[in-house]
């Protein structure tokens, strides 16, 4: 008798089936006998528990990264050739769904538009692409905003993903003027032609400065008033006292942050102790301000975190706390929670206290400011211990070995007129990392005092890469002639040393990149699985309270698992935990999404005024229509269309990540340096669209 298949065996089975599975292929495939059909039901039902298979009707199953052969999707825009693209209506897999190309209409049928939904047959064509055949038409989608230019009696979206304008019937126009940024919702509608909508919100004119971060704010759904009883209660803060504090005001506390820091929650201070060092690092107590069940708490938790945009942010608690009693300016008393830790020459932990304390930073630095003075031998009695301690900490951190990607983040630069001025990397100097290792620290004890006192603790936490997107990353990496080792064996330092052996190659960022895919996403949850990428068993965010409601979280534990005073937290909000976690893991990623955009679209604005300029770029993606490139010098990235590429027959060859052309023998390969044209810049969507200068076709080649 055949042995039952290993839960491995069963999910690669499953993964390479090309549709649903049903028991009896099971059975054939591994050559079950009828007595092992108890055990191999007992064994679907278990992956069907913890969520990597899921059932397709009464009697067959599939992997939880596939989408079964029926299934709802909805369309959201075309590709480059007009034909549509779509998203199942239902994901539960890993990462983003997947993207579903549709077959064009039967002849007589309209074709699908951006918002339509179908009951579609599904065929997948790999590496998380579907082709779809409509089985069904279901209609538009339930209502939605609609953000855009009100222009000619219509509204342009302005997601680049939406293609169809909506028409605005009279009298529907809110007073709208042309040109202006509005908000509209749809009107239900019978017939054909455009869908018409009702503004309900005018926003201002598209070529205001403030525009981008309107658009971004609005898209993405981020709450940006707070409730009038919310803003009474920050207005009403005051000042703390040192009843039941210690006193800190006499040590010379610093806050380090960036130029373009809006808030200073956190400061630091070293000293040298025998061989070892001794860290204080204090931060905002934002807990005695925003109590559990308060409007103010009910604010933060919606908004989840702050979201920062080159021009503005919107924060998580009104400006009188995030600006005011919660930020740690220099020379003004502030009430704190602070951990005092002991650490030995290599960087080992040897002990560690939280307490409440009232502080009075000494003054406000950047971290460019502390890079410089660092260098030129300034500031020694500050500084030199901070960078001593670091260094210990940088150490301890190489030896458990780390995942650190190091991808240069894009920072905009505006002029006094809010226009842009340039986009440079984000420089990442030793002052970022000092500061970054002293709260992973923090960080850490936070989490295990909690451990030790029983509360309950959000933890951060990231679960090792799945087999699926470790699968594609191998896949990646094959084309470089780059492996990583077995799933069983993979450490965080393993990848960085695959970092570390490519830092010096073309491709530096592209690896990186494919490697940052590759992870889980990190999130927050009660149940503690550990951090892979920072090789932690246990991880709690305590450091940044002003705009993380995680960090509120842990500060309200932490306060009552020490006894350091009434503000814990509610035996309501405990009970809610996973919930609570999953909530603002969403408005982080929420926020993440809207801060990217953001970006893209100042970076459009900007190359907008560079149409028809050459560019150094590289091939970041390659699809059957298409490919994508990211300019070198700024990061900015657009597709350029299959259609603008030299006249062939183009074949997409998937494996190789390569378009070939048949008669010209040109070919495109990811990763490859290319010289491209901006054809054309869309402020409005954000898109970029670039010609590739290499056509030429080598000597020698057949002429069609």
């Amino acid at each position: 008798m055949p042995p039952l298949p290993t839960r491995e065996q069963l999910r690669r089975f499953l993964r390479d089936a090309p549709g649903d599975v049903g028991k009896s292929d099971i059975v054939r495939h591994f050559g079950l006998s009828v007595d092992q059909r108890p055990a191999l039901r007992a064994l679907l039902r278990e992956l069907e528990a913890e969520g990597v298979v899921a059932r397709s009707g009464r009697r067959r199953t599939r992997d939880i990264q596939k989408l079964p052969e029926i299934a709802v999707v909805e369309v959201f825009g075309t590709d480059p050739d007009g034909d549509p693209l779509a998203r199942p209506v239902e994901w539960a897999g890993e990462g983003r769904p997947p993207l579903v190309y549709m077959r064009p209409e039967r002849p007589g049928q309209p074709a699908l538009a951006p918002g339509e939904r179908v009951l579609a047959r599904l065929r997948s064509m790999g590496g998380g692409k579907y082709d779809g055949r409509t089985f069904k038409r279901l209609g538009a989608a339930g209502p939605a905003r609609v953000l855009g230019i009100f222009a000619n009696g219509r509204v342009v979206p302005v997601d680049k993903r939406q293609k169809a304008e909506w028409s605005v019937p009279a009298g529907e126009d809110g007073g709208a003027e042309p040109d202006e940024l509005v908000l509209a919702e749809p009107i239900t509608h019978f017939g054909a032609g455009l869908r018409p909508v009702r503004i309900i919100e005018r926003l201002g004119r598209m070529d205001s400065p403030r525009a981008v971060s309107l658009i971004c704010i609005h898209q993405h759904g981020i709450p940006e008033t707070f409730a009038p009883l919310a803003l009474a209660e920050a207005e009403a803060a005051g000042p703390v006292d040192l009843q039941g504090r210690e006193d800190l005001r006499e040590i010379p506390l610093v806050t380090i942050d960036g130029e373009d820091a809006r808030d200073f929650d956190d400061a630091v201070w070293a000293a040298a102790e025998g061989t070892g060092w001794r860290v204080i690092v204090a931060i905002a107590d934002v807990a005695h301000y925003v109590r559990g069940g308060s409007a103010l708490d009910d604010d933060a938790r919606t908004r989840g975190n702050s979201v920062y945009f080159p021009d503005r942010v919107v924060p998580m608690l009104p400006e009188a706390l995030s600006n005011g009693w919660c930020s740690l300016k220099p020379g003004e008393n502030r009430g704190c929670l602070f951990v005092e830790m002991h650490f030995d020459a290599a960087g080992t932990k040897t002990a560690h206290r939280f307490g409440r304390g009232l502080m009075r930073s000494a003054a406000r630095l950047t971290y460019e400011q502390v890079q410089e003075a660092h260098l030129r031998g300034e500031m020694t009695e500050t500084l030199a211990p901070l960078f001593g301690a670091y260094a210990a900490l940088l150490a301890a951190r190489e030896k458990r070995g780390t995942l650190d990607l190091d991808l240069p983040e894009r920072r905009v630069l505006l002029d006094e007129n809010g226009q842009v001025r340039d986009v440079v990397p984000r420089q990442r100097l030793d002052s970022h990392r000092l500061i970054e290792e002293f709260m992973v620290a923090a960080n850490v004890c936070a989490a295990e005092t909690l451990e030790k006192t029983g509360q309950p603790c959000m933890y951060r936490v990231h679960d090792r890469p799945s087999d699926e997107k470790l699968e594609g990353l191998r896949q990646f990496l094959d084309s470089f002639d780059l492996d990583l080792p077995a799933a069983g064996e993979l450490r965080p330092r393993h990848f960085a040393d695959l970092l570390e052996k490519t830092k010096d190659m073309p491709e530096a960022r592209l690896i990186h990149e494919a490697v940052l895919r590759g992870q889980s996403q990190a999130e927050y949850s009660p149940e503690n699985i550990g951090h892979f990428g920072l090789a932690l068993p246990r991880y709690a965010h305590f450091t940044s309270p002003i705009r993380r409601y995680a960090d509120l979280l842990v500060h309200r534990a932490l306060i009552a698992g020490l006894k350091l005073g009434p503000e814990g937290i509610p035996p309501a909000d405990a009970e809610e935990f996973a919930a609570i976690g999953e909530a603002i893991t969403r408005t982080e990623r929420r926020a993440a999404a809207a801060e990217r955009d953001a970006v893209d679209r100042f970076l459009t604005g900007f190359m907008a005024t560079r149409t028809g300029s050459i560019f150094a770029a590289r091939i970041s993606g390659v699809t059957r229509f298409g490919l994508f490139v990211t300019v070198e010098e700024n990061g900015a990235s657009g597709i350029v269309p299959l259609s603008s590429l030299p006249d062939d027959r183009w074949i997409h060859e998937e494996a190789e990540r390569r378009l070939s052309g048949r008669h010209t023998r040109l070919a495109f390969s990811l990763g490859q340096a290319v010289e491209v044209r901006l054809a054309e810049a869309a402020p409005l969507t954000g898109g970029l669209v670039f010609h590739i200068m290499q056509g030429v076709p080598p000597r020698g080649a057949r002429k069609r």
